[in-house]
């Protein structure tokens, strides 16, 4: 009731704010026709769904549901979390067999069943931009076929207008609470989400980019063969996958792979995408990751099955520049080793400021600033206990104007990378029922690999500069050996007293 409550006063007050406007907005546009279908439509979805409207700036649009649904249940009462959860996760549309045909006709010139020798009406999975259906080409190669929804090209301004509305009136009301740049972010990134040559051409970038610059993990990574021939801005058709969601621990097991390998190649995949790829994939929910058996046959030294990731769903990418991709790992690296200067001075480097860097490493981490300093080798490890959920979620709500604040100022890059570190977070606790200390040596490993090569690119002239930057990677080797040893002796602890 108190959704429904907060909805319905978002409806009004955004009412009240833009009635005035709608009529100069209509007779000033270059396409009144668009406009009026704008300015009617949001109105008509804020009354029609109040209860999701205060849900709509966390994440309506898709590629913030996974960043919402982590982060809401340390701001909002749990009552409220699963009222969102069941908007935004269980309302998705699905395009009638129809519609799926009328987008065929306008794309290929054809119906599914011209295009292909078998074509399965029904779905396999909905989300909110698009589906996917299974079909089979006429050479006999089983194919995903990823269509969009017919409506998206008319209600994308509607839902970018509902949520700018939702946003600006809340700022109005509460001008601590400043989401504006949610929807400077939708603005961006929904016509590429819309774009599925845009898709497939990241997919095809990704997997470059393992082979090119990690070359020792590019096997172990795969995302499936488009068909360019088959697939246009509005169709994507691509090899079909089998494998088990990487979240599926049951299954996984049943294919003869350890959970905790999966997870090792999760981190180590998204570790070498943000540190040295610079190019990052910023929707991996477990709906995205797959996994099955290296098809090569390999195995692990115990015999078990090594696994391979497979990325699904690559329109939502977003590229660091140098500068920041040296900073954000600088920021990893020092937050792994606890070096408080080192946190402070590349928090500041990315936008934190000197006042909030101790709260932006705390978001980081989910750890409060006087374990994120802690010299413990584990002193970033979340058991995810009810007390460390309740820790969380009291400084949550204690800070929340603060958090607000910090999310205003770092740059829109950075908060993808915050909504990415929250869905592997999610990842891991379902793989491990925890986070995990190897995960904060592979990325301390993989930020601090990255550190020193981008200083060796800067410094090839000078000698002097190349042995400090040697010495530094010594040290580090040392730092990581002392590391695994200490992730030995607590795995042997575990295994002595069950705890």
């Amino acid at each position: 009731m108190a959704l429904r409550s907060l909805g319905a006063k978002l409806v009004l007050a955004g009412a009240a704010l833009s009635t005035g406007g709608v009529a100069a907005a209509i007779a000033t546009s270059d396409d009144p026709a668009t406009s009026l279908k704008v300015c009617t439509t949001v109105p008509l979805r804020l009354l029609r769904d109040s209860r999701t409207a205060a849900s709509i700036i966390f994440g309506q649009h898709g590629s913030f549901k996974s960043f919402v649904l982590e982060m809401e249940e340390y701001l909002i009462p749990q009552e409220y979390v699963q009222t969102m959860r069941e908007s935004m996760l269980n309302r998705c549309p699905v395009s009638s067999y129809d519609q799926v045909c009328e987008v065929f006709k306008k794309e290929l010139g054809k119906t599914p069943d011209e295009v292909f020798k078998e074509f399965d009406p029904k779905p396999i999975a909905s989300a909110s931009l698009a589906q996917v259906h299974v079909a089979r080409t006429h050479d006999g190669q089983k194919v995903a076929v990823k269509v969009q929804h017919t409506h998206m090209t008319d209600t994308a301004a509607a839902d970018q207008a509902t949520a700018e509305l939702i946003v600006n009136t809340l700022h109005w009301l509460f001008p601590s609470v400043d989401y504006r740049w949610l929807v400077a972010e939708i603005r961006e990134s929904l016509p590429k989400e819309l774009d599925f040559l845009m898709e497939a051409k990241n997919s095809v970038k990704c997997l470059e980019n393992f082979w090119r610059m990690s070359p020792h993990i590019a096997q172990y990574v795969y995302a499936p063969k488009v068909y360019w021939s088959l697939s246009t801005s509005k169709l994507l058709t691509m090899e079909f996958m089998d494998g088990a969601h990487v979240n599926d621990v049951t299954t996984i097991r049943k294919l003869g792979m350890q959970p905790s390998e999966v997870a090792r190649l999760v981190s180590q995949t998204f570790a070498e995408m943000m540190f040295k790829h610079g190019f990052v994939h910023c929707d991996p929910h477990a709906a995205n990751l797959l996994v099955r058996p290296l098809p090569s046959g390999k195995t692990s030294f115990f015999g078990k099955k090594k696994p391979q990731l497979i990325l699904l769903d690559h329109g939502l990418y977003k590229e660091l520049d140098f500068s920041t991709r040296f900073s954000y790992a600088s920021l990893w690296r020092a937050l792994v080793f606890a070096d408080p200067n080192g946190i402070k001075e590349n928090s500041v480097k990315l936008g934190a400021g000197e006042d909030l860097y101790v709260l932006f490493a705390g978001i980081l981490t989910m750890r409060p600033w006087n374990r994120v300093i802690d010299t413990a080798v584990d002193h970033l490890v979340i058991n995810g206990t009810e007390s460390d959920r309740s820790e969380i979620q009291m400084y949550a709500s204690q800070y929340f104007p603060e958090i607000s604040e910090l999310l205003r100022r770092l740059p829109r890059v950075i908060l993808l990378m915050l909504k990415t570190n929250d869905c592997l977070r999610a990842v891991n606790n379902s793989l491990l029922q925890g986070s995990s200390l190897e995960t904060f040596m592979i990325i301390g490993k993989v930020s601090s690999e990255a550190v020193v090569e981008a200083k060796m690119m800067q410094q090839k002239n000078s000698i002097l500069r190349w042995l400090n930057i040697w010495l530094e990677e010594m040290v580090l080797e040392a730092r990581l050996l002392v590391m695994h040893m200490a992730l030995w002796l607590l795995q042997v602890r575990k295994a002595v007293t069950g705890t």
